[in-house]
């Protein structure tokens, strides 16, 4: 059979250019059709998936084939936009439209590049700039620009002055404001995915879209830490390190978004209380579910986000915990129930001891004695139950019983730790 494609006038653009002259391993590869319509593409066997503008996917290899087009701002957000293909429509003029020089090239059939706005020479400066002040009218591109400054951190790229300024007005003028959360999170997620989150707050920090987009995080830079547990001192640098360690310890997604979050409490400690903050574990979970409930975050990362936020700081205490807080600790884990949620907890905690200055390497021997005391308190429930005495089997009287089992179990697990409260 024929390829559908044949004859028309194909080229490939977007991030399948812009890896492919980075040497990176090309995961999509997008198409743009110059002088067809959309009954031709559909006589041509090609499924129509677009809502807003022609988008098709090929009947043979899924990918998607868009007709070239041009769009206008005709309101607020990102909703705000009317498009208009048609077999008039230039591959410059489509080009001309998108966010970043460095996606804003295309390759016709014979291999050619075809690089308008200099991507190619951005690409070779590490530049993120503009294609145009049509930039502007989108507010979703701040948050691209913040993705490509993440997922590009270990390869020297770096926001463009005149771009970072045009972020900016964006910012004052309200524009940013106009997000849906289901974009917000959908760029944030991206970003959790890869390597490079620090860079992606540090971006939105630095043209002031962070504290409307993040604002439970943007509100820890400049809250002080006491010097002896956090060389770094400043809460939001500490959240930056976390991420870094998250980076390199090879945390997944949800991991990341728990380590971003997980010290939202220190937000909200009175001032007079600085650097001090007690009880910041508890505070934290308020704003944290404020986050989840405007972003509309996956429940399993809530979970976990809540876990890190709440019992963080007893796992990193463990050693010194009486057997009973140690239980209340695997409870609130629910980690009788859901085991797997423990190494994912220890994994975020540790990334929260090494994300500052000078503890990068340092051990955790917690995660361990948290591993133990969850292995030793894993009792038989139904055991215990067939020992109560006859007449004495109510839940509350077995309830007890399996908690007091688990509490000894604790204690025998960790009773000879130097510096251990009986």
């Amino acid at each position: 059979m024929a390829d559908p494609a044949s004859g028309l006038n194909v080229f490939l653009v977007g991030g399948a250019v812009r890896d492919g002259l980075l040497g990176l391993l090309v995961e999509d590869r997008d198409w743009v059709v110059v002088g067809s319509t959309p009954g031709e593409m559909e006589e041509r066997g090609f499924r129509p998936v677009g809502r807003d503008f022609p988008v098709f996917l090929h009947p043979g290899t899924g990918e998607e084939y868009a007709l070239a087009r041009t769009e206008r701002k005709t309101g607020a957000g990102y909703h705000g936009f009317t498009f208009h293909a048609a077999a008039d429509v230039s591959l410059e003029d489509d080009l001309c439209r998108r966010d970043l020089t460095i996606n804003a090239m295309a390759r016709d059939a014979s291999g050619a590049l075809v690089d308008p706005h200099g991507g190619s020479a951005d690409l070779d400066a590490r530049l993120l700039r503009h294609v145009s002040p049509a930039f502007s009218e989108d507010p979703v591109r701040v948050l691209r620009v913040a993705r490509f400054a993440a997922r590009f951190a270990g390869q020297g790229f770096r926001v463009a002055d005149e771009t970072l300024a045009l972020m900016k007005r964006m910012v004052d003028s309200g524009e940013v404001g106009a997000l849906v959360a289901e974009r917000v999170w959908q760029e944030l997620a991206l970003t959790l995915e890869r390597p490079g989150a620090a860079r992606f707050v540090s971006t939105l920090r630095d043209c002031g879209a962070l504290g409307v987009i993040l604002p439970e995080v943007d509100a820890l830079f400049g809250v002080p830490q006491p010097p002896r547990h956090h060389p770094e001192i400043d809460t939001g640098l500490h959240i930056l390190l976390c991420l870094d360690a998250a980076d390199r310890a090879g945390l997944d997604g949800p991991e990341r978004f728990a380590v971003l979050v997980h010290d939202l409490g220190k937000g909200l400690t009175p001032r007079d209380e600085w650097p001090r903050h007690i009880g910041h574990e508890q505070r934290g979970l308020a704003p944290l579910d404020g986050l989840c409930e405007r972003l509309r975050v996956p429940k399993s990362w809530r979970r976990l986000a809540g876990a890190v936020c709440e019992y963080h700081l007893m796992l990193h205490r463990v050693a010194t915990l009486r057997p009973a807080t140690v239980l209340r600790m695997l409870e609130g884990l629910d980690a009788f129930r859901r085991p797997e949620i423990v190494e994912p907890f220890i994994r975020c905690c540790v990334a929260d001891l090494r994300g500052r200055t000078g503890f990068e390497t340092r051990d955790y021997p917690q995660g361990d004695i948290l591993r133990r005391c969850l292995q030793a308190a894993s009792v038989d429930a139904g055991a215990i139950a067939a020992r109560c005495a006859p007449g004495n089997g109510s839940s509350g009287v077995v309830a007890e019983a399996i908690r007091r089992e688990r509490v000894e179990a604790i204690r025998r697990t960790v009773q000879d730790r130097p510096g251990k409260r009986r």
